[in-house]
């Protein structure tokens, strides 16, 4: 299957594509909106250029495993991407995405401003490579 994930934002939202038979997830673009509407219109575009057979959507849970309200309003996306492109959502932890894709920055040589254009696409690949490990766990033995 084909994923697209979301690294949600209130003003970038990063996007990247993969698929379970390589496991490999691809950072791609970084969705700049002022509106929530915008932003689905840009969901829109992505989707019709990659084609995914499902979404992943990064749910930011708090450093201890509980939810606060930034987590209501990727659920409520969740719904709304569902109903308006017909496709399922995976909701994934994002916790410490953003620090990895710092990481993986950190020796690039980038400035800052190209940093922090492509933080937001790294980290939904994280995301996305955080579902493929799940979906390839081997099946315990007995």
């Amino acid at each position: 299957m084909r994923y697209l994930a979301i690294d949600l934002g209130d003003k970038r939202t990063g996007i990247a594509v993969g698929d379970d038979v390589t496991g490999i997830a691809s950072p791609i673009e970084t969705i700049q909106a002022s509106t929530p509407e915008l932003r689905l219109i840009g969901f829109e575009r992505v989707i019709q250029e990659q084609g995914p057979d499902a979404l992943v959507l990064g749910v930011p849970l708090n450093m201890d495993g509980s939810e606060g309200p930034a987590v209501t309003k990727a659920k409520a996306l969740a719904d709304e991407l569902t109903k308006r492109f017909g496709l399922p959502v995976h909701l994934v932890d994002e916790r410490l995405t953003s620090v990895a894709a710092d990481e993986q920055m950190a020796q690039s040589g980038l400035t800052r401003g190209q940093k922090k254009a492509r933080r937001d696409a790294l980290a939904a690949a994280a995301i996305l490579r955080n579902f493929l490990a799940t979906q390839h766990k081997p099946e315990d033995s007995q």
